[in-house]
């Protein structure tokens, strides 16, 4: 019994170190290329080296940091053709979620995508690199749940989560003062139930602004 109940507070710490990495990784409040120590992550979070070390594990395996032969674990600075693959990846998901949410899209759904875009809006006014990020991916989540494919959902998630330190990097190079001109267009075609119009501006939504960094 006591080895049970060790196992569970160790695997239930490991999984809080996990999930407070990856949300700060995910929402862009952390910079492409910024460096980790175990150390550190021990140290903050008050917990020994092996939770950490298993954190950062799961989190390399899913792209969200790399870790190099010598040890050096860090945020990824993603390449040209990794960015282009990525923006591909978002199209091709998004596009699917938010086609298959459009026949769930109930008035009640409608009204919190738009109370999560006065969020966004306020962000954007704000200069809240971090908040506009966390706000505008749950402008799209809450979409996508209507959608009822947890597995498309999930794979849509690992790509942001290995696109969030570019995204606080795009965030800096757009320098946006109002909230994206897509989100408006979502919000109409789910209105309208016009899938082709949804399509195209979930399609538009989530490209539009990786392709600034590849050009």
């Amino acid at each position: 019994m006591l080895t049970t109940r060790t196992a569970e507070s160790h695997t239930a710490t490991h999984d809080r170190v996990y999930r407070a990495l990856r949300s700060r990784i995910m929402h862009g409040e952390m910079a492409p290329g910024q460096a980790l120590t175990l150390r550190g992550i021990g140290k903050e979070f008050g917990v020994s080296m092996t939770p950490a070390r298993e954190a950062v594990r799961r989190l390399a395996a899913e792209g969200a940091l790399s870790l190099s032969t010598s040890g050096r674990v860090a945020t990824p600075e993603l390449t040209r053709d990794r960015i282009e693959e990525l923006a591909a990846l978002r199209a091709l998901l998004e596009v699917e979620l938010a086609s298959r949410a459009l026949p769930r899209a109930h008035m009640a759904l409608i009204e919190r995508l738009q109370s999560i875009n006065m969020t966004v809006a306020e962000m954007v006014t704000k200069r809240d690199a971090v908040g506009y990020i966390r706000s505008n991916l749950e402008f799209h989540r809450t979409l996508y749940l209507r959608a009822q494919a947890p597995a498309m959902l999930a794979m849509a998630e690992t790509v942001w989560l290995q696109l969030g330190p570019t995204m606080r990097a795009l965030y800096g190079r757009l320098r946006r003062t109002e909230p994206p001109h897509y989100h408006r267009l979502i919000i109409a075609a789910l209105k309208a139930g016009d899938e082709p119009g949804l399509r195209l501006a979930v399609r538009s939504d989530v490209t539009q602004g990786l392709r600034l960094l590849v050009t």
